[in-house]
């Protein structure tokens, strides 16, 4: 990460020997402001915030060969495509799911032939160098399958050495194992379009073949009841029952429309967006179509243009950035009536979700009241979203936001799992068949109560009077089961138990756990023996592969701001006042240099590496305002608690 040596307020950043003295409060009262101004200037005219969600090539990639696919292609968007891909490619000829991240076979292969598309000549230099380490890794029969779906609809590879799911999928009932509903929500919405793909295995042209990233060689043979399962489904696909099938297909496309968010967007993020299009122009929606043009159009709002080139995010997280930008300057003691966050207010008291979505097959007596993370998705409010807005809801003076928190509340202990944690989407989708199958080899397709999800509820919960709830209580008694040995909490949708741990503490201090709580010492410990020299933290999403990245990686602002907010919620100022030397924690002490050491002139902080999680191991992705939120938040509770 690239770091100043003069912060925004024109403080010289702390050298290595000051490591062990107390921060400069007025130096992190002075950094504070800097970025609170910078965040307010963020602001939309409509009372919203969003940060650029940065992800991977593939969403580019994909998105070019989409186009390929509905014939709608043109030379001016591959163009601009092109050229961010190439931009995004390494030294070493490959690209990575994340920032500094190891190379990725699948991402490689999508990305080379997206600039095949875009005219690169495969002898190249840059081609080259892709191709050689495509080859060395196994080439495409490699590659996950995913990648070989796209490949199939263009002739690449064989529709019938992919895994089945057929689309009489849709006629399994809600208690059957693999019903749809078993699956998490993003999962379902990808799956149901699939099977129809899969059902009608389309071959259309590219212009070109990709026999350059073949070995010859045979995937390796899977073993096992699922296996033996995806052979007999292969066996049903070449003499399925034809009026089943028939009938399969329309109900499975009505299924999809009836799930359209009114952006185009299917569940507001690129998977089952692309694949819906797909799936529904295979049966004979033309991209002139009301349904494929919403589609299609939609896709727009979600390019960025910029000097760089273009590029695809894979979602928008306008409400979730909104209600963190809220707490961000409540926390930096910005008024709670302030017309900034009153006007944030009333956007997102607009964004309520009053109408039931999937959600509502395991809970059909909850009656609405959540926010999901997009402009437009109506059919998928989730809990984590709704919890941090609560949160910043009843810090501010709004007249109208009293009945909606209680709504929101409502929903939330209506959505609470049978062992009490909670899960982003639904409730008790926790059936783990659907890992198992051969086709699920890329990305969580379940949605179990996790941590951090958990923990952003409890606190919810805690804020708004009803920490003595039944859900409050069973909620808690989830988070404490759920510490790992060593002290920390796994993280789900952040990198990863800097961000579990960074948002379990505040949780259990909001519901009551004392400070002096072995529970709570033992985390922070964990926290302090995580910390880097630079005095800041940072966990690389190898972690969650490889258990020697736990705690480790390079500094961001971000996660010193997860540390920190631990931290002081641990009441680690209050601990360290009698301290020789300090006065303070030295941990506090060192982050906060950290932040303020490392502001840039404009208010901000760099980050380029990903600290955000779509699936954990998979895909991970770049919330561009997280660097600026949650150090606002942490500089914030350590001013008011040194002042």
């Amino acid at each position: 990460m690239a770091t100043s040596a003069t912060s925004a307020t024109g403080v010289t950043g702390a050298t290595s020997a000051a490591a062990s003295g107390p921060a400069d409060a007025s130096a992190a009262a002075a950094t504070l402001k800097a970025a609170a101004d910078h965040l307010l200037g963020l602001q939309d005219g409509a009372g919203w915030w969003k940060g650029e969600l940065e992800t991977n090539v593939t969403m580019d990639a994909e998105d070019l060969l989409l186009r390929q696919f509905l014939g709608i292609r043109t030379a001016e968007e591959t163009a601009a495509a092109g050229a961010w891909i190439r931009s995004q490619q390494r030294a070493d000829g490959t690209w990575a799911n994340f920032y500094d991240g190891p190379a990725d076979l699948s991402t490689t292969i999508e990305a080379y032939a997206a600039l095949r598309m875009a005219g690169d000549s495969p002898d190249a230099e840059h081609m080259i160098a892709a191709r050689a380490f495509i080859l060395e890794s196994g080439g495409i029969e490699e590659s996950r399958v995913f990648t070989r779906i796209w490949l199939a609809l263009f002739g690449e590879w064989q529709w019938s050495d992919l895994p089945v799911m057929p689309p009489e999928l849709i006629y399994l009932p809600k208690w059957f194992p693999l019903n749809v509903y078993d699956w998490a929500c993003w999962a379902r919405q990808t799956v149901v379009p699939l099977t129809i793909v899969n059902a009608l295995r389309p071959v259309r042209p590219l212009g070109f073949d990709l026999r350059e990233l073949k070995t010859g060689r045979k995937t390796k043979a899977q073993r096992g009841f699922f296996t033996t399962l995806d052979r007999a489904l292969h066996g049903y696909e070449r003499r399925p029952l034809r009026s089943v099938r028939d009938a399969a297909l329309r109900r499975s496309a009505d299924w999809i429309i009836a799930r359209q968010e009114a952006d185009g967007s299917w569940g507001g993020i690129q998977p089952p967006w692309v694949y819906s299009l797909i799936a529904l122009n295979l049966l004979g929606y033309g991209v002139d179509h009301p349904v494929m043009r919403k589609g299609i159009e939609g896709l727009e709002g979600f390019i960025i243009r910029d000097e760089r080139g273009r590029r695809l995010e894979a979602c928008q997280s306008p409400v979730w950035d909104t209600v963190l930008a809220m707490t961000a300057l409540r926390d930096a003691d910005l008024p709670e009536d302030h017309p900034a966050l009153v006007k944030a207010a009333d956007w997102v008291l607009g964004e309520e979700i009053t109408n039931p979505g999937d959600w509502s097959v395991r809970r059909p007596k909850v009656a609405p009241g959540g926010w999901a993370f997009e402009f437009d998705n109506d059919g998928y409010p989730d809990t984590d979203d709704t919890a941090e807005v609560l949160l910043a809801l009843n810090r501010v003076a709004h007249p109208g936001a009293a009945a909606a928190i209680r709504r929101g509340a409502d929903w939330l202990e209506g959505m609470a799992s049978k062992d009490g944690g909670y899960g982003a989407f639904d409730a008790d989708n926790t059936r783990t068949l659907a890992l198992k199958l051969p086709f699920c080899d890329f990305g969580a397709v379940i949605d179990p109560p996790t941590a951090d999800v958990t923990a952003h509820t409890l606190e919810a919960y805690a804020a708004l009077g009803r920490g003595q709830s039944p859900a409050s209580r069973r909620a808690l008694e989830w988070l404490v089961k759920a510490q790992e040995s060593d002290g920390s909490w796994f993280g789900r949708w952040g990198a990863n138990y800097v961000y579990g741990t960074g948002a379990a503490v505040p949780a259990l201090i909001a519901a009551g756990v004392d400070p002096e709580d072995e529970m709570i010492r033992r985390a922070v410990r964990w926290l302090e023996e995580h910390q880097s020299d630079d005095g800041g933290w940072g966990e690389d999403m190898r972690s969650y592969k490889d258990r020697r990245w736990i705690g480790r990686g390079e500094s961001t602002a971000s996660q010193t701001a997860w540390a920190l907010l631990a931290l002081l919620a641990a009441g680690e100022i209050e601990r360290g006042r009698g301290r020789a030397n300090t006065g303070r924690s030295a941990a506090v002490e060192h982050g906060v240099r950290f932040l303020v050491r490392t502001q840039r002139s404009d208010g901000t902080w760099d980050e380029d590496h990903y600290t955000g999680t779509g699936f954990p191991g998979d895909f991970y992705l770049n919330y561009h305002l997280y660097r600026l939120v949650f150090p606002i938040s942490a500089l914030g509770r350590y001013v008011r608690a040194v002042s």
